[in-house]
């Protein structure tokens, strides 16, 4: 099982971005609102959507997504059940390398599952 700690990485990159945030407050607050308004209950579940993104980020082989959206799909009592079977679409459609990046999401997943002392 993969040891990739998604949590620190998502707080490296928050803090790598918070002098882009401090220089570029407008497009920075763009994105965010972006991301709010993107993610938000609608027509498609706030799980759907964060599901979708994950897909996209595990085949764009990227493991900040990996990690933010995650840690979100946990807040939003996604089950393994439905993880897993997300993962197979994106292996259907991204072969080994997305087989890979699927480990990490699982990996992620089991740890941010875990309940934090």
């Amino acid at each position: 099982m993969s040891t990739f700690d998604h949590s620190g990485l998502i707080k490296n990159i928050n803090e790598n971005l918070a002098p882009l945030r401090k220089s570029q407050p407008d497009a920075m607050q763009a994105f965010g609102q972006l991301a709010k308004a993107s993610m938000s209950e609608g027509a498609v579940s706030s799980k759907h959507k964060e599901l979708i993104a994950l897909a996209i980020g595990i085949t764009q082989h990227c493991s900040g997504c990996i990690g933010f959206h995650v840690k979100a799909l946990v807040k939003l009592g996604c089950t393994r059940q439905e993880l897993e079977e997300m993962l197979t679409v994106c292996v259907y459609m991204g072969g080994g390398p997305a087989l890979m990046y699927a480990s990490e999401a699982i990996s992620a997943f089991e740890k941010m599952q875990q309940p934090t002392f």
